[in-house]
């Protein structure tokens, strides 16, 4: 199964990660936080990757004109992860979440803060759903 245009790589996700961390950032800036002792290479691979995620529509050049571009993501981080575990959930899962949640929670131990998050944010839903009028 081939990648959709708006599949991100890790490679492009490391540089959305720098720039969600970061705010806006010069391709230089990018280039010294993930290839610390990095050289032309480096820095080109960098060009090449916002090349790639301004395609895409996931960063674009917040200076255009400017002797120097400043890049910043248009994407938010949570509607990322949103968006890539509903793919995982309609591969894996048939669409259903539940599964891909349950495994989630397996998968590693939460802390007793976590669980407490996640029962407020269940109590949460399911009072949203009794105002819409839904029997659970």
């Amino acid at each position: 199964m081939g990648r959709t245009p708006q599949d991100v790589t890790d490679t492009e996700l490391a540089i959305l990660q720098v720039l969600w961390d970061q705010g806006p950032c010069t391709r230089r800036q990018i280039t010294d936080v993930l290839y610390p002792q990095g050289g032309p290479a480096q820095y080109a691979t960098v060009q090449k990757l916002l090349e790639r995620l301004e395609a895409k529509g996931f960063v674009n050049a917040t200076n255009r004109g400017q002797p120097v571009l400043r890049f910043a993501v248009t994407v938010d981080r949570d509607e990322l992860i949103s968006r890539k575990l509903l793919d995982v959930a309609e591969k894996l899962c048939g669409g259903s979440v539940t599964p891909l949640l349950m495994n989630l929670v397996r998968a590693q131990s939460l802390t007793r803060h976590q669980l407490d998050e996640l029962r407020s944010f269940l109590k949460d839903l399911r009072l949203q759903g009794k105002r819409k009028g839904e029997r659970r």
